[in-house]
């Protein structure tokens, strides 16, 4: 498996010659395996052509703010928040003297000041410019916010000049860039996961589920995974796309579950997202039950499963640092889901509306409230990508403050 597989990035294009170089920096991220979603700067798009871009990145080129069709599609701020990491390359002297600054005038620098991901940069200018002293002020003021630097380098220039100031090679970049995302905040972490809706068999054909598609898990596992965790997915018979980057342990039925979930601690956090069948049946029959022309209905006795949350959040001294259940409920969201943090005995509860006519089950969008001991905080409908990254950060502030 390539190292940035599943690995989604946000790809800001400068206005420099050294624009031509991200057009190889776009091939090289997709040969291994992520996926690129470039946004073009006016100053850019001089150096390179929109077509040429959006090709490379086989898919949708952003260049205006005031886009009205993109920002029903995809709002500049989802956009800021949807990626594991922005890069910026070339990242032109008057393009960090605007991030320096805080400047938001186009969606290029909208987009950098309104995201929460970490944002590397590849300045690319004249030797004069670099060594500016409003830009090393500039410089030094991005990395105290955190900014991440790659290059520049040494060399001829196209003014004819030679010294500091060359965009670095895109393979460069892309070890820049891997280094980022497997060096994230969670590296040496490791989280469990678990996901999607279980199966209890009824007999060999047919079985008792619910709705779930594991889309939320998938997203949550992927999430952690960029902020460089080691995440193990225990996952139900799910619909979507399973995460990359994680170890994925497949089950059926909620015993498998909680059997697969002890098999993969220790671990730092648990994070339970999957939907598991309260009840099972307790008769199920290892043959086809048969239609007949009796009246008689077969009768199915059932009994409670495992409760995976109650029993990880109470075991004790192996007990994660930090549990996370989720509560779907569909009345009095709030008031059931708080009730069962402190029934359950997990840290935090992340509480959604999953009455039909909000399409959450099973959808795209999620509109949830974390339950802590402290607060109830809710959060704005958004993706469930966008849930996630939100709630790894929050995952990553926390176990960052144990350490």
């Amino acid at each position: 498996m390539h190292m940035l597989a599943g690995r989604k990035i946000l790809l800001i294009i400068g206005g420099g010659i050294a624009a031509y170089k991200s057009l190889d920096l776009i091939r090289r991220l997709r040969e291994r395996g992520a996926s690129v979603v470039p946004v073009l700067t006016k100053g850019g798009a001089e150096f390179v052509t929109p077509l040429s871009v959006a090709a490379l990145a086989g898919g949708k080129l952003y260049r205006d703010l005031f886009d009205l069709g993109d920002e029903a599609e995809m709002g500049h701020i989802q956009l800021s928040r949807a990626a594991d990491l922005i890069v910026v390359a070339p990242a032109t002297a008057d393009l960090m003297s605007k991030m320096a600054n805080g400047q938001a005038n186009d969606l290029a620098t909208t987009l950098l000041l309104a995201t929460d991901k970490r944002v590397l940069i590849a300045p690319a200018m004249n030797v004069r410019m670099w060594e500016h002293a409003a830009t090393k002020r500039n410089a030094k003021k991005l990395k105290q916010d955190g900014i991440l630097f790659v290059g520049p380098d040494k060399g001829d220039m196209a003014c004819g000049e030679y010294g500091p100031g060359r965009m670095a090679e895109p393979l460069a970049i892309v070890a820049a860039v891997e280094d980022a995302l497997l060096n994230g905040p969670l590296k040496s972490r490791h989280i469990l996961v678990t996901s999607g809706p279980t199966h209890e068999p009824i007999d060999p054909v047919r079985y008792i589920a619910n709705r779930s598609s594991g889309a939320q898990g998938s997203a949550i596992a992927n999430a952690l995974a960029a902020l460089g965790a080691k995440v193990t997915f225990v996952t139900g018979p799910a619909r979507a796309k399973m995460p990359t980057g994680c170890t994925i342990v497949p089950v059926e039925t909620a015993d498998e579950m909680l059997a697969a979930v002890h098999d993969a601690l220790p671990a730092d956090a648990a994070v339970f997202a999957a939907a598991v069948a309260d009840w099972k049946v307790t008769s199920a029959s290892d043959k086809k039950i048969k239609k007949t022309k009796s009246a008689k209905l077969p009768i199915l006795e059932f009994a409670e499963n495992s409760d995976i949350l109650r029993t990880i959040s109470n075991m004790g001294k192996d007990r994660p640092q930090l549990v996370v259940g989720f509560a779907a409920e569909t009345d009095d969201v709030l008031e059931n889901a708080t009730a069962k943090r402190k029934r359950k005995g997990c840290d935090w509860i992340v509480a959604n509306d999953v009455s039909p006519e909000t399409g959450i089950m099973g959808g795209v969008e999620n509109d949830v409230t974390l339950i802590t001991s402290d607060a109830a905080e809710n959060w704005p409908r958004m993706s469930k990508d966008a849930v996630a990254h939100r709630l790894a950060e929050k995952i990553a502030d926390t176990l960052g403050q144990d350490k």
